[in-house]
C-alpha cells in the first residue's frame, strides 16, 4: 500500500468523517441549550464587537430584546465548523507528506476549526445587525433581492469565504509543499458542497419544493464563483512573479 494509502491515514480518514458525522447528527437534533458551547462564546464575540447585549433564552438561544434579534441554532455555524475541519483534517491526510503514525492534526484542526466558526459567526451577525439598523433608519431595501434571498446571500458568502480564506492561509502556513496546490482550491468547495447540498439531499430536503431548490442554486453559484475567482487570481499572481523573475 502507498504511504499516501496506509491503514493509518485510512485510520485517520474514517475517524474524521466518523467525528464529523456524528457532530452532524448531534446538531439536527439539539436544541439551543444544547448548542450553549458554541451560541454562548458566539453572543459574548458579537456583544464585544457590535456592543449590542444579549440574554440567554432556554429553548430559544441568545436574544437582544432591544433590537429584537435572535441568535438561535440557525446561527450557531455547526454546518461551517464540521465544513472547516473536514477541510483542514482532509488537506492534511490528501497531502500525503505528514508523519504516517501522526494523529496531532486531527484536534488541532478542530480547535482551528471551532475559532475560525466564531469568527465566521461573529461577522454575518454582526453584519445581519448593521443591516437590520440601516433597514429601519432608511425603510426597506428596494433591489434584485428580497430580505431572504439577501440574508441567504449573506449566509452563504461570509461562510464559503471564510472556509476559503481558512484553506488558503493553512496551505501558506503549511511546511508541506505539494504540487497541484491551485487544483486543491476545489477541496473547500467540494467539502462545503457535500456538507450543504449533499447531505441534505439524502435527507429528502427536495420535498421542500421550490424553497430548497432556490436555496440550493445560492449554494452552488456563490462558492464556485468565489473559488474560480480566487483560482483566477492566483494564476494572475503566478504568471506575474514568473514574469518578474525572468527580467
Amino acid at each position: 500500500m502507498s504511504p499516501r494509502f496506509n491503514w493509518t491515514r485510512i485510520a485517520q480518514c474514517v475517524v474524521a468523517l466518523a467525528g464529523a458525522l456524528a457532530l452532524k447528527l448531534h446538531y439536527s437534533t439539539a436544541s439551543a441549550d444544547q448548542l450553549r458551547w458554541i451560541l454562548a462564546p458566539t453572543a459574548a464575540v458579537v456583544e464585544l464587537v457590535s456592543g449590542v447585549s444579549f440574554e440567554f433564552e432556554s429553548r430559544a438561544g441568545y436574544i437582544s430584546r432591544e433590537r429584537g434579534f435572535l441568535i438561535a441554532n440557525s446561527c450557531a455555524g455547526v454546518n461551517f465548523l464540521i465544513a472547516a475541519f473536514l477541510t483542514l483534517s482532509m488537506r492534511k491526510l490528501l497531502g500525503g507528506r505528514s508523519k504516517a503514525g501522526a494523529w496531532g492534526f486531527l484536534p488541532i484542526s478542530a480547535m482551528i476549526a471551532y475559532l475560525a466558526t466564531l469568527v465566521a459567526n461573529t461577522t454575518r451577525i454582526t453584519l445581519a445587525l448593521l443591516m437590520r439598523q440601516s433597514q429601519a433608519e432608511t425603510g426597506p431595501w428596494s433591489g434584485w433581492m428580497n430580505p431572504d434571498q439577501l440574508h441567504r446571500f449573506e449566509g452563504v458568502f461570509i461562510y464559503f469565504g471564510f472556509l476559503l480564506l481558512l484553506f488558503v492561509a493553512s496551505e501558506k502556513m503549511s511546511a508541506e509543499k505539494t504540487s497541484g496546490s491551485l487544483r486543491r482550491l476545489f477541496l473547500p468547495l467540494l467539502v462545503y458542497y457535500a456538507i450543504a447540498l449533499g447531505l441534505p439531499l439524502l435527507n429528502g430536503a427536495y420535498r421542500q419544493g421550490i424553497d430548497f431548490w432556490r436555496h440550493a442554486l445560492f449554494v452552488l453559484l456563490i462558492p464556485l464563483l468565489l473559488t474560480l475567482s480566487s483560482l483566477i487570481f492566483r494564476r494572475g499572481v503566478q504568471f506575474a512573479t514568473s514574469n518578474a523573475l525572468r527580467q
